[in-house]
């Protein structure tokens, strides 16, 4: 069972819309690539490739629009405007979207895994990095962590405060023992258009932390690509359902 939701975020001052697929299982919020928007993820075959696992009742997937990616890919307003939208899509996602999906699953205290693909796996980690209280797992395939150079590399508080290669080495408190009780899965394959060595980088950050964590390396066959993400997510969602 398919629904769609849109409204209007005051902290985006734009609109956004929610799609969910399924009817009862653990909550999954799978974040489109760069520029994505809610019914990516359909269109390119990662709904069909988790069908068991929603036909099972094991989990509910949702996706929402990449606002800030959007912005991001066509270079939208300026820079300092563009890392402004991407922390407000993660408070957007934090404030406005779990919320969302625990009304839709009748309110249930249950916490939501993250997961995505090269942008989206940013945007998975850095989600559940910023918010463990309501993120209890990040899958990232294929990541692209390094989010400063589709800034220009400039450098400010927002996109300080989104990217977790700049904020974990000096986290600490609350936010941190959190996060120490979570999980990140940080899979790559070495094929086209494939860099592990930001898993490896982001692993090692985590890792630094004392945040669990394992890189996956699905070897040189396995490219930056849909047929990758295909096979990734639903072997990873049976892991951690």
């Amino acid at each position: 069972m398919k629904t769609r939701h849109r409204w209007f975020s005051d902290r985006l001052q734009d609109e956004i819309m929610v799609v969910r697929w399924g009817v009862s299982g653990r909550p999954v919020l799978v974040f489109p690539s760069a520029g994505g928007d809610a019914e990516e993820i359909e269109r390119f075959g990662l709904v069909d490739a988790c069908g068991q696992l929603l036909a099972a009742g094991r989990i509910k997937l949702y996706s929402v629009d990449s606002v800030a990616g959007q912005a991001m890919v066509t270079k939208a307003g300026s820079t300092e405007h563009r890392a402004w939208l991407l922390s407000q899509f993660h408070e957007c996602v934090r404030r406005e979207v779990v919320p969302a999906i625990h009304a839709d699953l009748g309110d249930q205290p249950m916490d939501v895994i993250a997961g995505g693909a090269s942008v989206g796996a940013f945007n998975a980690v850095a989600v559940l990095c910023r918010y463990p209280d309501v993120f209890s797992a990040a899958i990232g395939m294929s990541g692209s962590y390094r989010i400063e150079r589709f800034y220009d590399q400039a450098s400010s508080q927002d996109l300080y405060f989104s990217a977790p290669l700049q904020f974990l080495p000096g986290l600490a408190g609350p936010q941190l023992d959190l996060l120490r009780q979570r999980y990140v899965v940080l899979a790559s394959g070495e094929g086209a258009w494939e860099d592990i060595g930001e898993s490896w980088q982001m692993a090692a950050t985590l890792g630094a932390k004392g945040i669990p964590n394992r890189v996956d390396n699905w070897g040189p066959q396995w490219a930056h690509d849909w047929v990758t993400w295909r096979r990734m997510l639903p072997q990873y969602l049976g892991e951690l359902t």
